[in-house]
């Protein structure tokens, strides 16, 4: 929290923004958002640049590797680290190699969350990470983000650094910064999102933050209120800037579309620049074409006036790999209230604890 009150935050493997506008709704004022993708940094940098509101005008946009940022920019204590690290390795789609894959980013975001040791954080990822096949190594992930400070030793398995872990995790022994933490399988559908969109939010906590925190409680669906459609959800929808596309589509086994009086299937990245099936919208004829980047957008939940680089592909690519800004939002605030409660109970301590010696020294004096 800075001097003004502000709660901070650091964003990783930024991508298009959904997460970090999601946070910047919840109150978080971002110091630095890394990515590594130029078209990603680009859709960052053209929404900054015309002021768009939830921006930080003096965030920086640092075009590169998590793991070669020089953090000394950054003010001793920050509130929150949130990011999704690439999941492709545990993505349905993908190869689902796990550990084996480079693009596993899990080591390089408990890297940084063991330098920069913010107050709390907040980690997505795709639900094949909850896979029976990769349960192991989830738990493995879990234990990594508690004790991010216990690095894995050169030469050391995978395995054998989970049993180090596992040893640490149930010893009273003091580390340098330990964290509590909460995972949660979500659908985005279930908070408002209008698409079905199941996944992994693991949030965590420093052990100094006292938080008697829970994930926020669903509030859509059978018996609340009705999920939002596709239909409701691209209802008036304006242009964009790269609405070149959006087209007579076809369907093909596995990918028929979306309906408009339901949820959207999940919005997909697709591969080479080709957007999954489900990034199409079926008409009561049967008829089908594919969504408008401004259309995919809303089903993400991304404000009209935010702005995506790059043609009709691109858009779609970096709006399919995107956290639902809502969703974001709703996770952020509850994280938000969490570390504003845990700030005012320790200044209220403070106080006592200042009354009370202050009290006692008037006592000792009159005696």
């Amino acid at each position: 929290m800075d001097s003004n009150g502000n709660l901070t935050a650091v964003e990783l493997f930024a991508g298009a923004g959904g997460l970090l506008l999601g946070t910047s709704l919840a109150g978080f004022q971002h110091l630095a958002a890394v990515e590594w993708e130029h078209n990603c940094c680009d859709t960052l940098r053209l929404n900054k640049a015309k002021g768009y509101p939830l921006i930080d005008e003096d965030m920086r946009i640092i075009e590169g590797d998590v793991r070669d940022v020089d953090w000394s920019f950054l003010p001793h204590d920050i509130d929150l680290l949130a990011g999704g690290p690439p999941c492709q390795p545990f993505s349905l789609g993908g190869l689902a190699r796990a550990e084996a894959d480079r693009r596993d980013m899990f080591p390089a975001y408990t890297g940084v969350l063991a330098q920069l040791k913010p107050r709390a954080f907040i980690c997505e990822n795709v639900k094949g990470l909850t896979r029976e096949s990769f349960h192991q190594y989830y738990e493995y992930i879990l234990l990594r983000l508690q004790h991010p400070a216990l690095v894995r030793r050169q030469g050391e398995t995978w395995e054998q650094h989970a049993i180090r872990l596992s040893r640490a995790h149930t010893s009273a022994d003091h580390e340098a910064v330990r964290y509590e933490v909460v995972p949660t399988v979500v659908d985005a559908a279930d908070f408002g999102v209008p698409q079905h969109r199941h996944r992994v939010i693991i949030v965590g906590f420093r052990s100094d933050v006292e938080a008697s925190w829970a994930f926020p409680q669903r509030t859509h669906g059978r018996g609340m209120l009705p999920w939002t459609t596709l239909g409701e959800a691209i209802k008036g929808v304006p242009a964009l800037n790269n609405e070149a596309r959006g087209g007579e589509a076809r369907a093909y086994p596995g990918h028929t579309g979306s309906e408009l009086d339901k949820p959207s299937k999940t919005i997909k990245a697709g591969v080479h620049g080709v957007p999954g099936g489900e990034n199409m919208i079926r008409y009561p004829d049967g008829s089908l074409r594919y969504m408008t980047v401004r259309e995919a957008a809303r089903v993400q939940t991304f404000p009209d006036g935010y702005e995506f680089c790059g043609a009709w592909s691109e858009g779609m690519r970096q709006i399919g790999n995107a956290v639902p800004v809502e969703l974001a939002r709703v996770v952020a605030a509850s994280v938000a209230c969490s570390l504003r409660e845990d700030t005012a109970r320790k200044q209220i301590n403070t106080l006592l604890s200042a009354q009370i010696k202050e009290v006692m020294g008037h006592e000792a004096a009159f005696i």
